[in-house]
């Protein structure tokens, strides 16, 4: 990424420093290759240099919210926000690190060794956006409403193995990672285990395309879907500071849509719970070895509380040294039945060390235990699968509503394998039109600019099939704005843009409905009522019916959203990878 660096004033050592403005251009640097490096500085670096690196219901929101007309144009900012007194930024920042530390908005602190193991020590606040951003009310509806739409297209796409098998069969020659996946798939495929249950924790994120105007996808995440449990928090903290300082800014709080994916998330785990009919059972969250990221976590255990659901947290090792499959298919770990497991590990090659824990997910994957993802809803929601669905007529095979494949193309950046030599000559002329993208999740995998070229370069003169790793994608460039962003306590001002997700649960069940029907039509002249043959399973109108195995949706809903801000020269955009921080929405 492109580092710039600016001399600064000193200041005291409890003091809030806000560094000098300096005028960006209004387009992304490409040039510089140190592109993985966190937008902000360890505190073995100077804490003062200056780093320019580039719902609910949508129909409650809208009810919500009360907007008045004549609000500034997309992407432009509703104040001068650099505009603002350094006085006034101070007495804000010092409020909402007061309020972070108050309500839980925390994450573990890096420079101490026990924060990701221990709850309650080595704690430092979120990075967080200081002020909302401007986001037009238009773009945030479509982004609502496309939630329940890719909801059911994932869950669709999960049950046709030989796509995702077929889809990823070259991937599985190169990468290693995506080979293992793959390979328990197959596993489960040969078992011909149906998962009976089936429950979706997702984001999908989006850019609002500033030459199109356009909301484009980067990615729809189906495995450890963050920081609901924050981005809750931060909506209520920009909330509070404008109800405080508002008319001194000029913004409303109100125009902040309501945000309850923590609540959504755990009312869809305690459905699910509840589906799987064994109230001794717990739901499990699997984790890794070290988490600084645990509060977002815990935020989700409110089950306990409200739902009345004990969850236990659990590493792949551990789960491969404590769990147990009974013949029923229960799975047990430490001698307790597991009902749901929700995975927020598990996602990437360096959660897997050993083969200890991938003897841990197939376990898992072999169990009648709820998967929050499935194996194949977890393919489903790779790099590889998200290009495919981009292909012509592909969405057909799996929606049959020309309306919804008509909303899901028009958010579809441009997506293109590597075997497409015209599309990769175009990257190689022009690498900055694109971004390459490996099958990882978590921030800080993709490949920018001049390293695209090059990269593209090697492997055509290699002539090897690592091409079949990666994707390209239309590269996406957002409106720059002014903001403020802490982190470490530390305000800084900068030009910056920002990345839409927005959470969606979904849950369904398979009901085993009765598969033959017959009766003696004349009986039915004995019984003294009526006899309504659906009350046995039949929705036939002849007393000699079939009937197939039916299914019944639980819960599709849009649940709240996550917005991610960072300076404008910085490609990789990961909140816990070092490069964004939290922020909420202003609708416009």
């Amino acid at each position: 990424m492109g580092v710039g660096h600016s001399s600064l004033s000193s200041c005291s050592v409890d003091s809030l420093c806000i560094t000098a403005f300096i005028a960006q251009p209004k387009t992304t640097s490409f040039s510089n290759s140190n592109r993985q490096k966190p937008l902000f500085p360890t505190k073995k670096q100077s804490p003062f240099a200056v780093l320019k690196i580039g719902t609910l219901n949508c129909a409650r929101v809208a009810g919500e919210m009360e907007i008045e007309k004549g609000i500034a144009a997309a992407g432009k900012p509703i104040v001068d926000r650099h505009g603002i007194d350094d006085g006034l930024i101070q007495k804000i920042v010092y409020d909402a690190l007061v309020w972070s530390s108050l309500h839980g908005l925390l994450v573990g602190d890096r420079n101490d060794q026990r924060s990701g193991k221990l709850p309650g020590v080595g704690m430092v606040h979120a990075p967080i956006a200081l002020l909302p951003t401007s986001f037009p009310e238009s773009y945030w509806k479509q982004a609502c409403e496309l939630a329940p739409i890719f909801n059911e297209l994932i869950d669709r796409v999960s049950l046709d193995g030989k796509f995702l098998q077929d889809s990823l069969a070259r991937t599985k020659k190169v990468d290693a990672f995506t080979s293992r996946l793959l390979d328990i798939h197959s596993k489960i495929l040969e078992m011909n285990k149906k998962e009976e249950i089936r429950l979706g924790l997702h984001r999908s994120d989006y850019m609002l395309d500033e030459k199109t105007k356009l909301l484009l996808q980067i990615e729809f995440n189906t495995i450890s879907s963050s920081f609901a449990g924050l981005g809750c928090l931060v909506t209520d903290l920009h909330r509070t500071l404008l109800n405080d300082y508002g008319e001194d800014l000029g913004l409303d709080s109100k125009r902040i849509p309501g945000n309850t994916a923590t609540g959504q998330f755990a009312e869809a785990l305690a459905k699910a719970w509840t589906e799987y009919n064994n109230p001794r059972a717990v739901a499990m969250i699997v984790v890794q070895t070290e988490e600084r990221n645990m509060y977002d976590q815990h935020w989700l255990c409110t089950l306990g509380i409200t739902y009345n659901v004990r969850t236990i947290r659990k590493t792949l090792a551990e789960i491969d040294s404590e769990g147990q499959l009974l013949p029923d298919g229960t799975f047990l770990v430490g001698g307790q039945a597991v009902a749901v497991v929700y995975f927020r590990a598990g996602y990437a090659p360096i959660d897997y060390p050993s083969e200890s824990e991938w003897r841990a997910r197939l376990l898992m994957e072999q169990s009648s235990a709820i998967k929050c993802p499935s194996i194949s809803y977890h393919l489903a929601g790779t790099k590889k699968i998200q290009q495919e669905l981009a292909k012509p007529n592909v969405l057909e095979r799996f929606l049959e509503s020309k309306e919804d494949t008509a909303k899901l193309r028009k958010c579809f950046a441009g997506l293109w394998s590597l075997v497409d030599s015209d599309i990769t000559k175009k990257a190689i002329e022009k690498p900055e039109l694109f971004v390459m993208k490996p099958q990882r999740e978590g921030g800080g995998n993709n490949i920018y600019g001049d390293d695209v070229k090059e990269t593209l370069l090697r492997l055509q003169k290699e002539g090897s099939e690592e091409d079949a790793a990666y994707i390209l994608m239309q590269r996406i460039f957002p409106a720059v704005s002014p903001t403020f962003l802490i982190r470490d306590g530390i305000c800084r001002k900068d030009h910056a843009i920002s990345e839409l997700g927005v959470y969606s649960a979904y849950l369904r069940k398979m009901k085993s409905l009765v598969t033959s029907f017959e009766m003696d039509f004349t009986s039915l002249k004995l019984y003294p009522f009526t006899l309504n043959i659906s009350h046995f399973g039949c929705t036939g109108e002849s007393p000699v019916c079939t009937c197939r195995n039916k299914e019944s949706v639980i819960m599709n809903d849009q649940c709240g959203y996550l917005m991610r801000t960072k300076v404008s020269s910085s490609n990789e955009g990961g909140v816990a990878a070092g490069f964004a921080v939290l922020d909420s929405i202003y609708l416009t």
